[in-house]
């Protein structure tokens, strides 16, 4: 109706005027318009430009970056950075896209374990059996930044040893436990702790060589090392 041509003025009556005498919404129109466009495509595709390759030519790209790499599930925006780079300029919401439908994409976990370690309070029937020991960070006005440790026991709560040092490695992680072990066991030679469990976070300084060394040797803590386990919310009461 809106190509039709006017007897009185000889032109085409136009879509804004047969939707204004009709009372419709020209939005309305057009919307059934590209409903039936799509219908009567192949498929749906994206509007706007294409860019410098198509989604296929595209692909093979990204699969030449994900195969061609040292290493195994990165993500779609390194796989991004390195299109760019090789002069592939194109989005990084088209790229994870294109690595999302065909499996691509990083892996990652998906909902909660259905069995936890345990509740979120971990505490032991006697003191001395299991000490939790961790760092924390704060700022001192005449000296600076500051690392300071703890050792925690889990039966009691009691604080066996702290420690406060400018440098937050291994050696200065090592303090606290030494000094719960003096005070708790008598000396620090050979068995002195024996059956102590002790629980730290996955920090350097407690994954590295010397402080598990130490901590297993017969001159520390003779300890079971139990990986994990925060006292954050302990040391910030």
């Amino acid at each position: 109706m809106s190509r039709a041509i006017s007897s009185a003025t000889g032109r085409a009556y136009g879509l804004a005027r047969v939707t204004r005498v009709w009372h419709l919404s020209r939005a309305t129109v057009y919307r059934h318009r590209m409903a039936a466009d799509a219908m009567g495509s192949a498929g749906s595709v994206r509007r706007g430009p294409v860019g410098v390759c198509s989604d296929t030519v595209l692909l093979e790209h990204i699969r030449a970056q994900v195969l061609g790499s040292r290493l195994h599930g990165e993500g779609y925006r390194k796989i991004w950075a390195r299109l760019r780079h090789g002069g592939i300029r194109t989005s990084a919401r088209r790229v994870r896209r294109l690595m999302g439908q065909h499996g691509l994409l990083a892996p990652h976990r998906i909902g909660r374990p259905e069995q936890r370690a345990h509740d979120g309070t971990i505490t032991t029937t006697a003191v001395d059996v299991m000490w939790g020991t961790d760092m924390t960070e704060t700022i001192t006005l005449r000296e600076g930044r500051a690392r300071v440790f703890v050792a925690v026991d889990h039966c009691s709560g009691e604080c066996v040893g702290n420690h406060a040092a400018r440098s937050g490695n291994r050696f200065e992680a090592l303090e606290p436990v030494r000094q719960g072990v003096l005070r708790h066991f008598g000396g620090i030679e050979k068995n002195a702790a024996k059956g102590l469990s002790l629980r730290h976070d996955h920090g350097s300084n407690y994954m590295s060589g010397d402080f598990v060394t130490v901590v297993a040797a017969p001159r520390g803590a003779s300890a079971d090392l139990l990986r994990g386990g925060f006292l954050r919310r302990l040391l910030a009461r």
